[in-house]
């Protein structure tokens, strides 16, 4: 698996890129339900991509890692190296999701562990992350890499319950 962040050229998306990511988005259709964050999980445009991922870069602390296999789109990962709230110290990763045909062959726990050693050279000692309460299968697999519930809480952006889970480096 190779892991490379994700570059806007000229303040853009390639828009093969975005096909690839928007196909990936559509085959977590359980997930998407769970978020709500496409108002059709069944039909994710890549234009829909392009203003999410923006909307994640304009962070001046997130970074979108990509994850190829033989030359496929695998995973994703979105992190942020600080929270907005300056009393967490931990950074934290915002989404991870592996394609649903690629799902356990292993991609999410080896970007996890790409993301968690990224950190870890950084100085950093911690890492969290936020699941939608009803995300069972997310909840597990999470708790299966060590991760901690720490907190329930609402989302900054619509409110939903989470749990905050962190693993220590």
């Amino acid at each position: 698996m190779i892991v490379e962040p994700l570059t806007p050229v000229d303040g853009a998306f390639p828009g093969p890129l975005l096909t690839e990511l928007a196909a990936l988005y559509a085959s977590n259709r359980e997930f998407q339900q769970l978020s709500g964050d496409f108002p059709d999980p069944g039909n994710i445009r890549p234009e829909q991509i392009a203003v999410s991922l923006a909307d994640e870069l304009a962070h001046p602390d997130a970074k979108v890692l990509l994850a190829r296999s033989a030359g496929r789109l695998v995973a994703i990962a979105v992190t942020l190296a600080h929270h907005p709230d300056p009393d967490d110290p931990d950074p934290w990763i915002g989404l991870l999701m592996v394609h649903a045909h690629d799902q356990r062959a292993g991609y999410g726990s080896a970007l996890a562990r790409v993301v968690e050693d990224r950190f870890l050279a950084a100085g950093r000692t911690g890492v969290r992350l936020a699941v939608l309460e009803t995300n069972q299968k997310a909840l597990a697999f999470w708790d299966a890499l060590g991760y901690v519930e720490i907190d329930r809480r609402p989302d900054t952006t619509r409110g939903r319950l989470c749990v905050v889970l962190r693993k220590a480096l």
